[in-house]
């Protein structure tokens, strides 16, 4: 039995608010998709990474089904510098050479994707890792990027161009949580592999699994309409506003937010790009009627 003299009445009420009001989003999302990218500076803290795997363990628990794409930008540039390889971004992408993309999905395959679900699994035996190359789930291309007018060639750098879901809702029907690391096929050069953006991977599958939402975990609160005007974070907008938007946006912003807005064309209900420093911002985004960053609707 509990000693009600260590029990404080205020904190005690305060969790049972928060318990209420997420009941009509718990209703909302029983038995949908939500596709979480996760990526930045959640990867890399030991108290972020556990908050986040709870964060999804929960999700499971309570009916939910969450499917993870995991990037893996600070772990791959670790890994290159330890290996005196060097490293390149152009407009928000990072170039990879073939010497780089092997560095790139060693890491996302063979180190990220593991130790995730491991942390995942640590709150019960649900998660299940996954490559965008397993059974054809991404099919890439290699793309490159233009800047002032001139297209920059990327290396081995691709977009996803075609999605199977199926091995994903194969683990979703076995009650599983797929942990997506992205790479894919090369769709012109058989047996070359891809490093696909992460959150334009999240996207693509998001739309392909008819997901509820797609939450983008970033290292920023949302979007700036005038940054680095900290007064004018857009919690709300629409894919039109965004279209608006884009071009004057930070590079490396960029492709987060297309991402949103693809989702939200091709079907996807609600897209947001949310503060992965913030403790189970997952959480707060998805059971709580403020949420957390800037979300994105069609319109």
């Amino acid at each position: 039995m509990t000693d009600i003299q260590d029990t404080d009445p205020t904190a005690a009420s305060a969790r049972v608010e928060a318990m209420i009001e997420s009941l009509p989003w718990l209703q909302r999302f029983r038995d949908q998709i939500v596709v979480i990218k996760y990526g930045g500076n959640a990867m890399v803290s030991d108290e972020l990474q556990e908050a986040f795997a709870a964060d999804i363990a929960y999700l499971r628990h309570v009916g939910v089904k969450p499917v993870v794409v995991h990037g893996g930008g600070p772990q791959i540039s670790s890994m290159l510098d330890r290996l005196e390889i060097p490293s390149e971004f152009k407009g928000g992408y990072r170039v990879t050479t073939t010497e780089a993309i092997s560095v790139v999905r060693m890491v996302l395959t063979g180190q990220i994707n593991p130790q995730l679900v491991a942390r995942i699994n640590a709150h019960g035996p649900l998660a299940t890792g996954l490559s965008g190359e397993d059974a054809g789930l991404f099919t890439g291309r290699r793309r490159g990027v233009v800047l002032d007018g001139v297209e920059h060639d990327l290396g081995r750098v691709g977009d996803v161009v075609s999605v199977d879901p199926q091995p994903v809702i194969d683990q979703l029907e076995a009650g599983r949580i797929p942990v997506v690391s992205s790479i894919a096929p090369d769709r012109d050069n058989q047996g070359h592999s891809l490093n696909v953006n992460a959150d334009a991977a999240a996207s693509a599958l998001a739309v392909a699994l008819g997901a509820a939402k797609l939450v983008v975990l970033t290292d920023v609160p949302g979007l700036y309409a005038d940054w680095p005007d900290r007064d004018s974070l857009v919690s709300h907008l629409t894919a039109s506003e965004l279209t608006a938007m884009l071009p004057s946006l930070e590079s490396g912003m960029i492709p987060k937010m297309t991402a949103c807005l693809h989702a939200v064309q091709g079907g996807v209900e609600t897209a947001a790009i949310i503060d992965g420093r913030v403790p189970h911002s997952v959480l707060v985004e998805i059971l709580t009627n403020k949420g957390i960053g800037t979300e994105v609707v069609n319109g």
